[in-house]
């Protein structure tokens, strides 16, 4: 191998490496948007999008279809339906929020707990 081409790999791999690093730091973490009010916990086992934002959106999404995958497996295993699984996880997670982060009230307002 040249030079010429060991330097544009070194190059690359830099690139590449900045461009995944900068990207985490784009991506807002669970905690972080709990605590800015971005996001909340529902009745139904699910995070909610308080605000709309596009990285809090995106988390929301990728939380909740984490979420849905765990939920199936256990009803699956435990022979109950979906929503027997949801409804139990959102007690579980309504009474884990933390005071002062955002869960939804049975009237579907979003309140600090």
């Amino acid at each position: 191998m040249n030079n010429l081409s060991k330097n544009f790999i070194k190059k690359s791999a830099c690139a590449l490496l900045v461009s995944a690093m900068a990207f985490s730091a784009w991506a807002i973490s669970l905690s972080d948007a709990k605590q800015q009010g971005l996001v909340g916990e529902m009745p139904n086992g699910y995070l909610g999008l308080v605000v709309d934002n596009a990285e809090a959106k995106s988390l929301v999404a990728s939380v909740n279809k984490k979420r849905k995958s765990i939920y199936m497996n256990l009803a699956r295993k435990n022979k109950i339906t979906m929503q027997q699984v949801t409804v139990l996880a959102g007690k579980k997670s309504l009474a884990k929020t933390q005071s002062g982060h955002l869960i939804k009230n049975a009237s579907g307002q979003w309140v600090k707990k």
